[in-house]
């Protein structure tokens, strides 16, 4: 069993043709373009390939960013004692690198350009390690289905409520200065990896 949630659920994208309001700079409500759509499509590709997929869809950054873990912590608890056999915690994120001039990532799956991926690890607890076995074999996983698709797997000395079970990784899907459709495109991606690694169909 899975559970996806988003500390920042309000995160956005670089705007193409999408007609959407924004809260602030690369933030948004509209729950077809925000974290949440991410979060959806990658349950969705989950329960089709048969694994029960949870996905909080709590703001727990609206209408204050600050105290966003804090208010993602006691969601998830919450739903850990409700669903006790949850093994894999996804909190999917985009990154950004502040200012007007976003960061964009890029990789090539098959013929359509995708955001990359990366799998952030907090140190400061201590099952962190099992977190690491696990984010190691995500990390390797999705560069076997498309090299380049990540980005160097970081280590930070903070804790992302990682320590609420030995099964959480922090996933950034792509950057402010991707777009959309580049987004979307790595979380196919990521469901994909995750079906693999958990029917145990990686390639070796």
């Amino acid at each position: 069993r899975v559970l996806i949630f988003h500390t920042h659920a309000t995160e956005s994208y670089t705007k193409t043709t999408e007609v959407y309001k924004e809260t602030s700079a690369w933030r948004t409500l509209d729950e077809e373009y925000n974290l949440l759509a991410i979060g959806n499509r990658v349950a969705r590709l989950l329960r089709e390939a048969g694994i029960p997929t949870l996905q909080d869809r709590e703001l727990h950054d609206y209408p204050s960013y600050n105290g966003s873990y804090v208010h993602a912590r006691a969601s998830i608890q919450a739903l850990l004692e409700e669903h006790p056999t949850v093994r894999l915690i996804l909190d999917l994120h985009r990154d950004a690198s502040g200012g007007s001039d976003q960061m964009r990532t890029a990789a090539k799956v098959g013929d359509k350009t995708s955001a990359q991926l990366m799998v952030v690890l907090g140190t400061n607890h201590k099952g962190y390690e099992e977190n690491l076995s696990l984010g190691l074999k995500l990390h390797a996983q999705l560069e076997r289905q498309a090299a380049g698709l990540t980005r160097p797997l970081q280590l930070r000395s903070q804790r992302f409520n990682q320590d609420l079970s030995p099964g959480a990784l922090l996933i950034e899907v792509g950057a402010a200065g991707n777009t959309h459709p580049e987004a979307m495109t790595a979380a196919e991606q990521l469901a994909k990896a995750v079906i693999a690694l958990a029917k145990g169909t990686a390639d070796p």
